[in-house]
This record gives structure tokens, C-alpha cells and sequence, in this order.
């Protein structure tokens, strides 16, 4: 008994394996975009200070910082506008063209125009990745393991952060940026083994190529029932227009629409975006034990542990305790940050003994925020929409997402630069309290559900 148990655990893990497969390969892209977001951490210390041979001021360097947010404006609508005739895996495959293009571009760039240039055409290919990659995922996954793979998303986010903070803080900008040319060239050598989703190919009417996709994506022969399934929810979802307004006239795709922006503004409202852009410069504020650079290696690595912690036990525990604690334990890290840099910056009291408050409580900070809210808005968002407006979903969410992060980024640069850091952390705690009530009251729980299900809870046909 004991060794059928085992060999049955056996396949179970093997006949996954393209699952997985898929997650760490189609991510790469993502990878690459967020080693684009954290560049200006260890790279606008020096491009300011006069050390490169290009150099740039305040107002310049805030600007070059969000490049890629405005960029993947642009860039997740023309995603979603080509995505469903297109295709998932060519559009993912293709996204690795011009992040190697744009890493080369910075390594030779000898003006500021070409480092703009570069940045906006990542932020164009970060509009893609994020539309295209989580709806691949969530359509390639069995629900059991759902949560884990669209979990990979968020975790190898913070991979691509950790990265570029460390590879930069000891390697000149053009080394680093030949360095990360390799991430985008592994993603186009890898994943074009991977087969297209087969909720995609039903949608074109390409039934038997569905059947072997799914066939490699199961490790199984025997997916006729699955695939009938999957073929009659996407028969019943395509029957209506699947125009962009089916996402406002429909109340399930309302719905679906507040439950997924919600999240990812009370995801961004917390600040982590301009915390994550800036974070040097705050370690080089607080003038603490560790230098900076390894105090942001640091920060990024326990992100990086947590996140990946937090993708395991979100099939276990469940998406809402989770954002619920994550969210609650953020705010009050960021009542404490705020605290300390009034007392620091703006009190006659001496503060040198406890230089090391900022670094210790944004570890925590980072902790929480990433056994929740790090993994589990894209993971929902991933989960909401059905197939004949997932693609144009997705797009909103990465334009509003691209918007929202960008305003708070410059919220956070021009208030701190005007009236004290402490400002914009006050600002991002008293935000969280606003956060929990929207996730208390609005937010679903979907662990172990179908996207089936999921639709019918949404039209008010079943409770989850």
C-alpha cells in the first residue's frame, strides 16, 4: 500500500511537469522587466553623483525611474488588442526580442535620451509580459496547484529585483545591463518548447491541437472529459461578443473588474513600487550600520524567500487570511517607519542609537507584505475574467496598474523631497486601514475553485 501511495505521488508530480515547465519559463520575461524597475536603485546613486559618463539631476532622474510604468501603457493595450488573435506563447516568446534590445541599448547608451529610449521600450515589453504571462498561466493550470503557479509571477518578480540590486551595486551599469541581456535570451531558447493554452486554441477552433496540448500539459492521454469541459465553458463565454465594453455592460465582468483593481491598488497604495524604486536612497537616508547596498540586497532577498514561502501556502491557508494579515501587518510597519523618520528629521532628539530602526522594520515590512500582498492580486486577477474579455481585463489592469504605480512614485519622490520621508509612509499606513476594509468586504475566496466556478459566483449563481 505504502509503495503504490508513492508511485502514485510519483506520476502526480511527473505528469506536471509542463505546468511548471511553463511557469519558470514564461516568467523570464518577467524576470527581466522587474530587473528594469529596480535599475534605478543602484543605478541613479550613480548616474547623479557624477561618476558616469552620463550624468543626470533630480528632475530627470525621477522621470527616467518610471519610464517602463508609462511605457507599459502603451504596451498593454496593443496586447490586448492582438492577444486573442495572436496568441499566448508567440507574444510571450516574442517579449524576449526587446528586453535584449533594450539591456543592450543601456550598455551602449552614452546620453540620458537613450537610457529614456530604453526604458520606455522595457515598459512597452513589461505591458506584454504582465498581460499575456498570468492569463497563460492561469488558463494552462489545474485548480489544485492554480494559486502555485500564478503565485510564480509575483515571486520572480522580486527575483529580478534581488538581481539587478546586486549585479548593480558591485558591476558598472553597462556591465550589469550585458549581464541581464542573458535572462530575455534563456527565455526565447526555453519556452518555445512550451505548447500554446489549449483555452486559446478552443477559442480558435482548434480542437485537436487542444486535446495535445492539454495531453502535455496533463503528462496524460485521458483528458477527453477536461477538454469537453473546457471546450463548452469557452463555447458558453465566446457566445457573447467579447467586445471591450462586455467588460462595463456585463455584472459578472463589473464585478470581476472592482474585485481586481481593488486589490491592485490596495496592493500599490501600500507604497512597495516607489519603495522598491527608491530603496537605496531611504537606506542612505537612515545612515545605518550596513551600507546600503547590502542592506537592500538584504531587504530583497528576504522578499524573495517570503514570496516564495507565501506561493505554497496559498493553495493551504487560502487568499483572504492571507491578504487579510499581510495588509494589517504592512500598515502598522509603515505607522513605524513614518514614526522614526519624523523623530529622525524633524525632533531635536538623538536618534544615532537607533539608525538600525528603518532597516529592521522594512524587513518587516517586507516580510508581511510579501506572504499576501506581494503574490496574491495578480494570482486573483489571473482568476476573474472569462475567456472572451480576459484579454482586454488584463490590459486595464496593467494600464491602471502602470498609472496608479507611476503616481504614487512621484507622490512619494516630490513629497519626500518637499516635506520629509515620514510623509509618504504616513500617507501609504493610513491607506491600509482603507485596504482592509475593501478586502474584508469585497474579496472572494477562490483556493481550490474552477474558473468555471468562479464565473458562476461572479453572476451570482453560487456562493464561494
Amino acid at each position: 500500500m505504502q509503495i503504490s501511495s508513492t508511485l502514485t505521488l510519483k506520476t502526480t508530480q511527473r505528469s506536471r511537469i509542463y505546468q511548471y515547465l511553463a511557469a519558470f519559463t514564461g516568467t523570464l520575461g518577467i524576470v527581466s522587466s522587474e530587473m528594469h524597475y529596480g535599475w534605478p536603485s543602484p543605478s541613479l546613486p550613480i548616474l547623479k553623483n557624477g561618476t558616469y559618463v552620463i550624468q543626470i539631476g533630480e528632475t530627470e532622474s525621477s522621470w527616467l525611474a518610471i519610464m517602463p510604468l508609462i511605457g507599459a501603457i502603451l504596451g498593454a493595450v496593443m496586447t490586448g488588442l492582438v492577444i486573442d488573435i495572436l496568441g499566448r506563447k508567440r507574444l510571450i516568446l516574442f517579449s524576449g526580442v526587446p528586453f535584449f534590445v533594450s539591456w543592450i541599448v543601456i550598455g551602449f547608451a552614452e546620453t540620458s535620451v537613450l537610457l529614456h529610449v530604453a526604458r520606455f521600450l522595457a515598459g512597452m515589453t513589461d505591458g506584454l509580459s504582465f498581460t499575456a504571462v498570468p492569463m497563460f498561466l492561469g488558463e494552462i493550470a489545474e485548480p489544485e496547484i492554480r494559486g502555485l503557479l500564478c503565485s510564480i509571477c509575483p515571486v520572480l518578480i522580486v527575483v529580478g529585483l534581488l538581481l539587478i540590486n546586486t549585479i548593480g551595486s558591485y558591476l558598472d551599469i553597462s556591465t550589469t545591463a550585458f549581464v541581464a541581456c542573458s535572462i530575455p535570451a534563456i527565455l526565447l531558447i526555453t519556452f518555445i518548447w512550451i505548447p500554446e493554452s489549449p483555452y486559446f486554441l478552443l477559442m480558435r477552433g482548434r480542437y485537436d491541437e487542444a486535446r495535445k496540448s492539454l495531453q502535455r500539459f496533463r503528462g496524460t492521454t485521458d483528458v477527453e472529459k477536461e477538454l469537453e469541459r473546457l471546450s463548452t465553458a469557452v463555447q458558453e463565454q465566446n457566445n457573447n461578443s467579447g467586445k471591450f465594453l462586455d467588460l462595463f455592460t456585463s455584472p459578472s465582468n463589473r464585478k470581476a473588474i472592482f474585485i481586481a483593481l481593488g486589490l491592485r491598488s490596495v496592493q500599490q497604495l501600500t507604497g512597495i513600487t516607489a519603495i522598491t524604486i527608491y530603496c537605496q536612497r531611504i537606506f542612505i537616508a537612515s545612515n545605518s550600520f550596513l551600507s546600503s547596498a547590502v542592506a537592500t540586497i538584504i531587504y530583497f532577498t528576504v522578499q524573495l524567500v517570503l514570496s516564495a514561502v507565501a506561493s505554497f501556502m496559498v493553495d493551504i491557508s487560502g487568499r483572504r487570511p492571507l491578504l487579510i494579515i499581510s495588509l494589517t501587518g504592512t500598515g502598522i510597519t509603515l505607522l513605524i517607519n513614518g514614526t522614526y523618520l519624523f523623530i529622525k528629521n524633524c525632533t531635536d532628539i538623538d536618534t544615532s542609537d537607533f539608525d538600525f530602526v528603518l532597516l529592521v522594520t522594512l524587513l518587516a515590512f517586507i516580510i508581511i507584505f510579501s506572504l499576501g500582498l506581494q503574490t496574491i492580486p495578480l494570482l486573483i486577477m489571473s482568476e476573474m475574467f472569462p475567456t472572451n474579455v480576459k484579454a482586454f481585463a488584463l490590459c486595464i489592469a496593467d494600464v491602471y496598474f502602470s498609472v496608479i504605480a507611476s503616481v504614487i512614485s512621484q507622490y512619494f519622490h516630490g513629497t519626500s523631497s518637499a516635506f520629509g520621508m515620514h510623509v509618504p509612509f504616513y500617507s501609504f499606513a493610513v491607506c491600509c486601514v482603507f485596504g482592509l476594509v475593501f478586502i474584508v468586504f469585497c474579496v472572494p475566496e477562490t483556493k481550490g475553485k474552477t474558473l468555471e466556478d468562479i464565473q458562476r459566483y461572479l453572476k451570482g449563481e453560487i456562493k464561494l
